[in-house]
């Protein structure tokens, strides 16, 4: 079923990082039949990858910032050119529906945008004020950090590694990254595309492995981590990293919250809910999994959504037809599966969807809508991630805004209402990294140069915007003394020069010079 080649799988295989002679199959998610062979890292081959990586991003950093621009301005229009096959390998390895994969690969190409026309301003020195203005001057310059290790998840593969690895390297570091070995092809082409463009081989190593060898070589070796994945395992990771005084960004689980207020547009927010809690079958950080709605709004929306639900069109297929595609794996499929019986069994009501569908492929489960959900259900404060909401009322704003809130979690959340003025202060109270009007996740997301991450259990750090970029650079001070001040000639008496001293910080200070 699957359109990809024997010669580009080849290919990508050759580009592992691997002195050793074990492979292992991936699956290809709509059939579970076999997708591609590929070589297994170990973790000496980690260690040798970090010295290989280290010794290119030296030459890199010294190259100027416009030599490294241009290898991006050459990626970026290689990715668009080579989309469909992009897209190929996202369905086969992951198993979601092609406008979904479409989705995916646009936002590397997005932020390779971004950098390109913002990565001079950002990096640029900057002068800052000297001890004493005119005997002092200093300067404020952004040193890369030097190789950034990056693991990335099964769910996002593309997008989640190379939106961190395209700003890690235009800042001037070398990567070392390790995607999950189910999901490891794409991330692969997308390498084979920056070589394409002119990157130096060994600026880029892709490793393949479990998490706890090859992920935890990667985070006790590099300079500096990027992880995307489990709360539990970014804690883990945020230890081992402080444990080395090395820095990391961590995106992390989220259960986000939609809040519908009551002036929304009900057929509308309906309509625009679906895409945010079943875009990549829910399997999605961003995705929306819990729905509050005013109590005398309830009925009509819960109807109206259900309607809207029931349209989407799920199967497998490389084309444009289907809506919603398949779970990645078993293990997937088993949580949901778990949580919506857990619920059923408990009270929940199943509106729509609530079962498997192994006449589509393997890993299918129909998007569920829930009510009565309550707190002794597994699906009421763990995130699913998977193809499953549940609907909730309230009774005052201040009442949905506690109850969005009343979660470990901080990663998006979504507020609809026609008077956006209000909706975007409801939006503001919320304790989450981003939040939207309107929409359910693509407007926070999609705006590049605005900070994307997580409060709470939903991590640390940020992706996009300056920080995005700036996360991966040291900043350093260099400051050259031109005149002598604070030292006193010989002859004056420290005492005497305290007090000139302390009069001209009085003199500063009165004409805001320091």
């Amino acid at each position: 079923m699957s359109p990809l080649t024997d010669g580009l799988l080849s290919t990508l295989a050759a580009r592992v990082c691997s002195s050793t002679s074990d492979t292992y199959t991936t699956v290809e998610v709509f059939t579970g039949g076999p997708l591609a062979t590929l070589p297994e890292s170990s973790v000496a081959d980690v260690h040798t990858a970090y010295e290989r990586v280290g010794r290119a991003q030296r030459v890199w950093a010294a190259l100027p910032l416009d030599d490294r621009l241009a290898v991006f301005h050459r990626f970026h229009k290689l990715l668009l050119r080579e989309r469909e096959t992009m897209a190929d390998l996202l369905q086969a390895e992951t198993g979601k529906a092609r406008r979904d994969a479409f989705e995916e690969l646009s936002e590397p190409a997005l932020v390779t945008s971004y950098y390109l026309r913002s990565a001079r301003r950002l990096l640029r020195p900057r002068k800052r004020a000297g001890l004493v203005p005119g005997a002092v001057a200093v300067r404020e310059l952004r040193q890369p950090k030097g190789v950034v290790g990056i693991i990335s998840p099964w769910n996002y593969p593309f997008a989640l590694s190379f939106g961190d690895l395209v700003p890690a390297l235009v800042a001037g570091n070398g990567v070392v990254l390790k995607p999950d070995s189910q999901t490891a092809l794409s991330p692969l082409f997308g390498a084979e595309l920056l070589y394409r463009a002119g990157l130096p081989v060994d600026l880029l190593a892709v490793v393949l492995g479990d998490g706890p060898g090859v992920g935890g070589a990667i985070v006790d070796t590099c300079d500096y981590i990027g992880f995307t994945g489990s709360s539990r395992t970014g804690a883990l990771i945020a230890a081992q990293a402080g444990a080395r005084l090395v820095g990391c960004s961590l995106e992390l689980g989220g259960k986000n919250p939609l809040i519908v207020l009551d002036d929304a547009d009900i057929a509308a927010t309906a309509r625009s809910a679906v895409r945010g809690c079943f875009a990549n079958a829910g399997q999605l950080c961003l995705s929306l999994e819990r729905v509050y709605v005013p109590e005398g709004l309830f009925d009509r929306f819960a109807a109206t959504f259900v309607d809207e639900v029931e349209l989407l069109r799920q199967g497998a297929g490389y084309g444009y037809e289907v809506d919603v595609g398949s779970l990645s794996s078993q293990r997937a499929l088993k949580t949901v599966s778990e949580h919506v019986d857990d619920a059923r069994a408990k009270g929940a009501t199943v509106l729509v969807g609530g079962r498997p569908r192994p006449d589509l492929g393997p890993f299918f489960y129909e998007p569920t809508v829930l009510t009565g959900v309550t707190p002794e259900m597994s699906c009421f404060m763990d995130e699913t991630f998977g193809p499953v909401v549940s609907l909730y009322s309230y009774s005052s704003v201040d009442d949905a805004v506690a109850l969005a809130n009343d979660t470990a979690f901080g990663l998006n959340a979504s507020v609809y209402g026609r008077d956006v003025v209000r909706a975007g202060a409801v939006a503001a109270r919320l304790r989450v990294g981003s939040a939207n009007v309107n929409d359910g996740y693509a407007s926070a997301f999609g705006s590049t140069d605005a900070p994307m991450g997580g409060m709470g259990a939903s991590g640390l750090g940020r992706r996009h915007g300056a920080e995005g970029l700036l996360r991966y650079t040291e900043v350093q001070a260099v400051a050259v003394k031109r005149v002598e001040m604070l030292n006193p000639p010989r002859w004056v008496p420290y005492r005497v020069f305290s007090k000139s001293m302390a009069a001209t910080l009085r003199v500063m200070k009165a004409l805001r010079l320091r």
